[in-house]
């Protein structure tokens, strides 16, 4: 396997709503919330508005939208590679989603032995 494993993916309707958000609120993050407040769900922020702190963890971009979680998450999910879609409903109180009929869902697949390999040798 010589390309690069993503450890998070987008689906079409994710990259739909990524364009609205940022077109009203200019360039995104995101953070997977571990489990307070808005339960598990990826949250979007306008650039910089959530802090990130040395132990969170960045596992790429979803078209060129910088996306983290926080390291002791991490550790429960590096076997997995996360898929953001999105579905009707509200989103999360502190999300730009919130308020757009849609809202940001993470599904997730476990990587296969293969793809866990090359992702250690990357690290």
């Amino acid at each position: 396997m010589g390309h690069v494993i993503a450890r998070v993916t987008a689906t079409p309707a994710t990259l739909e709503l990524i364009a609205i958000l940022r077109g009203r609120h200019g360039p995104l993050m995101f953070f997977q919330s571990g489990g307070c407040c808005d339960g598990s769900a990826p949250m979007c922020y306008p650039a910089g508005e959530f802090n990130i702190s040395d132990t969170d963890v960045y596992l790429g971009n979803l078209d060129g939208t910088p996306f983290y979680m926080g390291c002791e998450q991490f550790e429960y999910w590096e076997h997995t590679q996360l898929i953001i879609d999105v579905v009707d409903g509200n989103g999360g109180m502190f999300s730009l989603d919130n308020g757009t009929g849609r809202r940001f869902l993470t599904r997730s697949r476990l990587f296969t032995d293969e793809e866990l390999a090359v992702l250690k040798q990357s690290a």
